[in-house]
């Protein structure tokens, strides 16, 4: 779980269980820890269609928690769709051109305790008809809805993939599921770290690079260490290319915290 680029939570989940089956009791202790520093804050859940459970829905409505989910396609869904990818049809065939356009219907499963709000996204391509649902209780017009609240999670594969793939976040090849779990923990540590110094490389040419190639540039480097009586001494090549640019972090880092004085 992200909140824009910072690593909110990482958990390892057995994989043989739904997954969204713990949701819930993490959104719980998040959500609670976060109106403790904000209270007045406006918290929005985005997620994929995997998280479109209703006990989750409905938790997040009894909890004032504001939710842009996405929903699967299913049979009822595109009987509500159809008039709208009718007349998105009948727009590009006249135009031969993309057309977007966006609709709100009232939707619920069987099981479902009452009608939730559904976006749809009518939209015909060249190659073909795109349509979306977008599960909501946010008050706002769908478009806004779709562009500016659920399509940035997109970016948060993004994310994921710099934890998972530049991090080793997928290796779960301990025996035990605890310590695999503990490995997820500690490459969510790494990530954060490593976002961390993103943000203190503000106005270089890495602010916006992703953590390998800040991993492989600033930090996995060869370097010599010498020890002495009163400090530890790091000693690099002279060639080394990034050499003012990792003294500008250095020194950002020295000013965020200072050495403490000696007694």
């Amino acid at each position: 779980m992200f909140c824009g680029s910072r690593l909110l939570v990482a958990y390892l989940r057995p994989s043989n269980i739904d997954p969204s089956l713990h949701t819930r009791v993490i959104l719980k202790l998040l959500v609670t820890r976060l109106r403790q520093a904000w209270p007045k804050v406006r918290l929005v859940l985005r997620a994929d269609s995997g998280f479109a459970r209703f006990k989750l829905l409905r938790w997040c409505e009894k909890n004032r928690l504001f939710y842009v989910v996405g929903r699967a396609r299913n049979k009822v869904l595109e009987r509500l769709a159809a008039p709208f990818m009718e007349s998105a049809e009948r727009q590009y065939a006249q135009t031969q051109q993309k057309v977007r356009n966006f609709h709100q219907v009232r939707y619920a499963a069987r099981t479902w305790d009452r009608r939730r709000r559904v976006i749809v996204k009518a939209e015909r391509l060249p190659r073909g008809p795109n349509v979306r649902f977008v599960l909501t209780n946010l008050d706002a017009p769908p478009a806004m809805i779709y562009d500016q609240r659920y399509t940035p999670r997109g970016d948060m594969e993004n994310r994921i993939k710099e934890q998972q793939l530049m991090l080793f976040a997928d290796r779960a090849s301990c025996h035990r599921f605890l310590a695999n779990a503990f490995r997820l923990l500690m490459t969510a540590l790494a990530y954060n770290l490593l976002v961390a110094y993103r943000r203190q490389l503000a106005g270089t040419e890495l602010a916006s690079a992703s953590v390998e190639t800040i991993r492989s540039r600033l930090l996995k480097i060869g370097a010599r260490l010498r020890q002495s009586a009163r400090r530890f001494s790091v000693y690099l090549a002279s060639g080394f290319p990034f050499r003012e640019l990792l003294t500008k972090l250095l020194q950002r880092i020295a000013r965020l915290h200072p050495p403490p004085l000696p007694a």
